[in-house]
């Protein structure tokens, strides 16, 4: 699928109440969640510590810090859509964030992202996408949440 391409608000709001697309898998693997550990003082067993997550986990393996999954919207969010004439992108917020299943390390992840509405606040473009982070095999999501972006475009 090739990446939605806009450049204004009008162009946008074309697309109000449809899914704008899906990302391409990436795999969580260790060394990731490692980083992401050493950024966030995060240092958790259960993310971290390999032999005693085998042992002790409900899931038998570390799994995926939830934030560090948050944290990759940006990277697979560029995959979807390609935004032209734009000043500047601020990450606004986000509602209704559910965390449904742990991402268990060596497991593979996307997002599958609809935009909800669009609003022209004074020149300010307020957009609310539905993104649910799916993970590669398994019935269940990594999370849904709607997030919120404040787009800049230039004049």
């Amino acid at each position: 699928m090739s990446k939605v391409i806009i450049g204004s608000f009008e162009e946008f709001e074309k697309y109000v109440g449809q899914e704008l697309g899906v990302s391409d898998y990436l795999k969580i693997d260790q060394d990731r969640i490692n980083l992401f550990a050493d950024a966030t003082l995060d240092h958790q067993w259960i993310h971290t510590d390999t032999e005693r997550a085998k042992k002790e986990s409900a899931f038998h393996s570390t799994i995926a810090h939830g934030y560090l999954t948050l944290s990759l919207l940006p990277y697979l969010w560029d995959q979807i859509v390609e935004v032209h004439n734009l000043k500047m992108m601020i990450n606004y917020g986000m509602e209704k964030l559910k965390f449904n299943q742990a991402v268990v390390v060596d497991s593979e992840v996307r997002i599958r992202v609809k935009l909800l509405s669009l609003k022209n606040l004074r020149g300010t473009i307020k957009a609310e996408m539905e993104v649910v982070m799916e993970i590669k095999d398994s019935p269940k999501n990594a999370y849904e949440t709607n997030v919120l972006f404040l787009y800049h475009f230039n004049d």
